[in-house]
């Protein structure tokens, strides 16, 4: 939700905004095969009852739907996204990363496609262009691991915890999936304070689910 409340955003301003996916994975330890619905892997994680769970994913799919996402949370599949990742550094290198990241977001919320499996992603990197023996390939090896490696040393660097989180100029931080008005709103502000996306300052913001606080100069 968070990524097409962005996408919203930038289609109501003029600033020149270049969005780069990075690699993070909330929990690596994830098997790529996990018995367990996501009702149930969230009441485990938080300590509360399926009902309660089952009602946040009601939430949580109203939400969507209201940005125009379908989300199917029910039958959702859990796995570890590693090679997911992987995948999309692949398609990167192709210039291909925006289109991956979109089909392998749909065929995971919408689709309850398993997308920790190699022939699952093999399909789906077909159907954005990418050669099916490169991908097959890059999968039975360990290439593109050190560059999802390093994004997710970076993010740890960086303190990031959680996702959706949005890092603009690389100083100024947005958590969550803030409503469109929020991002448009640091967008434009960002863009007077620093120019178009190119000076760095020493200052940064962060914005939450109270708005953005722009530092003054």
């Amino acid at each position: 939700m968070g990524k097409k409340r962005l996408e919203d955003a930038l289609t109501k301003t003029n600033e020149n905004v270049k969005v780069v996916y990075r690699s993070f994975q909330l929990d690596p330890t994830l098997p790529k095969d996990i018995n367990m619905s996501l009702s149930e892997a969230i009441a485990k994680k938080y300590g509360i009852s399926i009902e309660q769970s089952k009602a946040n994913n009601e939430n949580i799919k109203k939400m969507a739907l209201e940005v125009g996402l379908d989300f199917q949370l029910d039958t959702l599949i859990l796995t570890n996204t590693f090679d997911a990742h992987r995948l999309t550094m692949l398609a990167k290198k192709h210039g291909l990363m925006n289109e991956m990241t979109d089909r392998l977001l749909h065929a995971y919320y919408t689709e309850s496609k398993h997308i920790g499996d190699h022939q699952t992603l093999v399909e789906l990197a077909k159907e954005i262009g990418l050669d099916e023996d490169e991908v097959k390939k890059m999968l039975s090896s360990n290439d593109m691991a050190e560059e999802v490696q390093a994004d997710q040393q970076e993010a740890s660097e960086l303190g990031i915890r959680s996702i959706p989180f949005f890092l603009i100029n690389r100083k100024y931080t947005i958590t969550g999936a803030q409503p469109t008005e929020t991002f448009v709103q640091a967008i434009e502000e960002i863009a007077k304070q620093d120019g178009p996306f190119t000076e760095i300052t020493d200052e940064g913001v962060t914005c939450d689910e109270n708005g953005c606080e722009i530092p003054k100069k």
